[in-house]
């Protein structure tokens, strides 16, 4: 089934109908029951969520144009500046310019090339700051009774991304004291958990064989034990093994960390999730290639849906019907599971050479697009769809002529190749085509 999501932004012009939206929230107002209260209460938000980030996108773009287009201005008129100094220059003043410039080619331009600003240097842009506004609510005072800054974290861990940090330090760094207290909280929080994550590395470590450790982290990952901070420690520890030059130590962790993943990757949800999770690790395009390939394949089921009708059969000796072949992951499901992390998590950045989240699910969209087309062929439209279906419902004469051939094979006669059964073909019906009932 598609995430509600999906579904809202491919109606996003009826879902957002002023119209709708009204009725929508006196239906909320004046419901008795309760699960309905809460449900379109739940989509009421949903839709409220989705129309504030594509006019957050929207507003994104066009801040982002109009720099484009100030930033062009601004390098014409020092193209033009440069031109109007060349011109007033001495032959002398010409030939000191050009020896000022390395046989490279590059120039000044070289030194002047700017460094990729990183993850934590890069500025909080006006649409990611509105983007965090709903959370900044939720985690900031005032809070119910009881509820203090570390209750707060501790529910919400799971949502606080690096861009949301961020954030809070911008806020913290402004003189915003609430958002100070929620930065300390949720430092002891992560100490805590981190804490919690060496004691579980050192038991996988303690079994001593490789094999066994996998066997320990497999234990773990289904006691739910294995969460983002055990597997940052195990990249940590690759990482450091690997800047130490100790080959041995850093393989056996990204063995682990590789193990430890896969399984994390089983407690998703739907296997188009699981999927782009795998993807998303895999730097080599080749390797994406084959896992997309892989998992967009048919194939036929092993075993026997066990229903009645094939119960029967069995019974009767009669082998079961085969089930069609199919995918592990249908491409639709696979493209609307990549919008629906689009949709929730695209403004996240990472600070190494992989680029944002949001450029790199775009890119596996469009390797898999490709995979998928060359695997089913080219995608039909709805109409195309519609008159395909028509087509296999019904049959051409060829498919009668070869019915024809095989009954007189058969020493039978074809209903329609009857000519002492007149108009009457079908059993208990008249030359007319009514239905005869009783003894009429």
């Amino acid at each position: 089934a598609n995430d509600p999501r999906i579904d809202i932004v491919d109606n996003i012009d009826l879902c957002s109908d002023p119209q709708w939206l009204g009725w929508l929230d006196n239906k909320i107002n004046t419901t008795t029951d309760v699960e309905e209260k809460m449900a379109l209460r739940d989509l009421n938000d949903m839709i409220k969520d989705i129309v504030k980030r594509m006019e957050l996108s929207e507003a994104q773009e066009e801040r982002e144009a109009a720099e484009k287009v100030k930033t062009e201005e601004e390098r014409l008129a020092e193209a033009n500046a440069a031109a109007d100094d060349g011109r007033n220059m001495s032959d002398a003043d010409v030939l000191r310019k050009a020896s000022s410039v390395d046989r490279s080619g590059l120039g000044e331009t070289a030194e002047a090339a700017q460094e990729k600003v990183s993850f934590y240097d890069a500025e909080l842009t006006p649409e990611i700051r509105m983007s965090y506004n709903d959370m900044v609510k939720k985690l900031l005072p005032p809070y119910k009774p009881g509820d203090t800054a570390a209750s707060i974290v501790f529910a919400n861990y799971d949502q606080i991304d690096a861009q949301f940090i961020k954030v809070l330090k911008e806020r913290a760094d402004n003189g915003e004291n609430e958002s100070q207290e929620v930065l300390d909280a949720l430092s002891v929080e992560q100490g805590v958990r981190l804490q919690a994550a060496t004691e579980k590395l050192k038991t996988v470590l303690q079994a001593g064989d490789p094999r066994r450790m996998e066997g320990i982290i497999v234990k773990m990952a289904r006691d739910g034990q294995v969460d983002e901070p055990f597997l940052l420690l195990l990249e940590a520890n690759a990482n450091q093994a690997e800047a130490a030059g100790a080959s041995g130590p850093a393989e056996l962790m990204k063995r682990l960390s590789k193990r430890a993943m896969e399984e994390k990757d089983k407690e998703s949800q739907t296997k188009e999730i699981r999927l782009i999770r795998q993807l998303l690790r895999t730097d080599d395009a080749n390797e994406r290639e084959e896992l997309l390939t892989d998992a967009f394949t048919p194939k036929q089921a092993l075993l026997v849906e066990g229903n009645a009708a094939n119960a029967a059969k069995a019974m009767d000796g009669e082998l079961p019907d085969e089930e069609k072949p199919v995918p592990d992951v249908p491409p639709p499901d696979f493209i609307n599971a990549c919008k629906a992390v689009l949709l929730n998590f695209g403004n996240l950045s990472s600070d190494d050479d992989k680029g944002d989240l949001s450029s790199r699910i775009k890119q596996i969209a469009n390797e898999a697009e490709v995979v998928a087309t060359r695997i089913y062929g080219q995608g039909m439209s709805a109409r195309e769809q519609q008159d395909r279906a028509w087509k296999e419902q019904t049959t051409s004469i060829f498919d009668l002529e070869t019915l024809e051939i095989d009954a007189e094979q058969r020493g039978e006669t074809a209903p329609w190749g009857n000519e002492n059964a007149g108009d009457d073909i079908l059993p208990g019906f008249d030359a007319s085509g009514k239905m005869r009932i009783g003894g009429t």
